[in-house]
């Protein structure tokens, strides 16, 4: 009866590490981007040694674009996160109101077709 039971509990795990796997991965032939947003410095004047200097950008609309067409937007979520899907190409995802000549809300990425662009994008946020 031991034995039927680990089996049991073994199999459950496995199938669900394979749901969560496939959770995560995007179905094939998806393209787009995914990844974080962090904003740096996080406040004004020196920086410690042991103090952060870098924080998600929690809840920022940005907007996606191919030239000077907005072609999709998205929201961080309350870690800095993100997913979009999109075609292959190249883009510019900027800030939604982002204050021009405020720090660097601009980014760059290229799409390639059937795969995700992993990114990890670090936001200027203008404190000195």
């Amino acid at each position: 009866m031991p034995h039927t039971y680990t089996a049991f509990i073994g199999a459950t795990l496995i199938a669900l590490f394979s749901m969560i796997t496939l959770a995560e991965t995007p179905p094939p032939g998806t393209s787009g981007i995914q990844g974080t947003v962090l904003v740096s410095p996080i406040r004004p004047g020196p920086i410690m040694k042991d103090e952060p200097s870098v924080a998600p950008v929690r809840n920022v609309q940005f907007l996606v674009k191919a030239g000077d067409a907005v072609v999709k937007t998205f929201t961080t979520d309350g870690e800095g996160r993100f997913q979009v899907s999109l075609p292959p190409g190249r883009y510019v995802i900027v800030a939604e109101g982002a204050p021009a000549g405020i720090g660097r809300w601009r980014f760059e990425a290229d799409v390639l077709a059937g795969e995700i662009t992993k990114v990890t994008w670090t936001a200027d946020s203008g404190m000195r």
